[in-house]
């Protein structure tokens, strides 16, 4: 049965495969990233640099978050999504567990990296970017994470990011969603069109760019020609390991 527009609510993220909710997902990966620093200070190890990193960028609807929750179990990282961002973001007691941590690893690196940021960009300097920044180099500096959206690539030190470009057309992901959802593919469009809207408003807002230019990125792959999730995971852990030498 084909489902009226009005019954359905489409999610950037959401795909078939059952996973934990978010809540539950996020704890989890604090609990993890606690007990990993904690085997860290019993040693003299102190990494100098933040680990190796892959930021997916992508067009709505592309199926991003599949393709990085395949390649995450092919490499052994942590997959963090727009929603596993937002729930760090907006729960201040997260934010301080994850900064703490961070400090921990990374003794006076927060504001260095900030101040350089800031000040090598046009990005506006205000507390919400602030404020999200810290928590993606957080994040990051917790262990070998995979980021799907929130134009990571464009904060986190390029030498330590496989910044990937995932586009495709609309008829596509149009057909894409239609298919996962039982939607009727001429309304899924404007569903679209509204979070198309709502991406580039975030871009322009935080980054002070139009959109996401293909020189910004090590690879781009399109989604039309290479279709399997599995092949383009595939793709971009051999990229991976080939700039970082794993």
């Amino acid at each position: 049965m084909v489902k009226n527009i009005k019954d359905f609510e489409y999610v950037p993220g959401l795909y078939t495969k059952k996973k934990p909710r978010i809540a539950e997902l996020t704890h989890r990966y604090i609990r993890e990233w606690d007990e990993e620093r904690l085997k860290r200070e019993k040693t003299t190890l102190t990494p100098e640099k933040l680990s190796p990193t892959i930021c997916f960028s992508r067009i709505i609807g592309v199926g991003a978050v599949e393709i990085a929750d395949i390649l995450a179990k092919k490499i052994g990282c942590r997959m963090v999504e727009r929603q596993i961002l937002e729930h760090i973001t907006g729960e201040m007691k997260l934010m301080d567990m994850t900064t703490a941590s961070f400090d921990g690893r990374y003794p006076g690196k927060m504001s260095v990296y900030l101040s350089r940021l800031f000040k090598e960009t046009t990005f506006p300097d205000n507390e919400y970017n602030r404020h999200l920044f810290a928590t993606i180099f957080a994040v990051a500096g917790l262990g070998p994470t995979i980021f799907v959206g929130w134009g990571t690539h464009l904060v986190l030190p390029r030498d330590r990011v496989l910044a990937v470009r995932l586009i495709c057309s609309k008829e596509y992901r149009t057909r894409r969603l239609a298919m996962i959802f039982k939607v009727n593919e001429e309304n899924i469009e404007r569903k679209l069109e509204e979070n198309d809207l709502t991406q580039r408003y975030f871009y322009k807002k935080v980054y002070n760019l139009e959109k996401a230019s293909s020189h910004e990125f090590d690879l781009v792959i399109n989604c039309d020609f290479i279709q399997d999730p599995e092949d383009a995971a595939a793709i971009v852990e051999l990229a991976f390991k080939k700039k970082f030498d794993i």
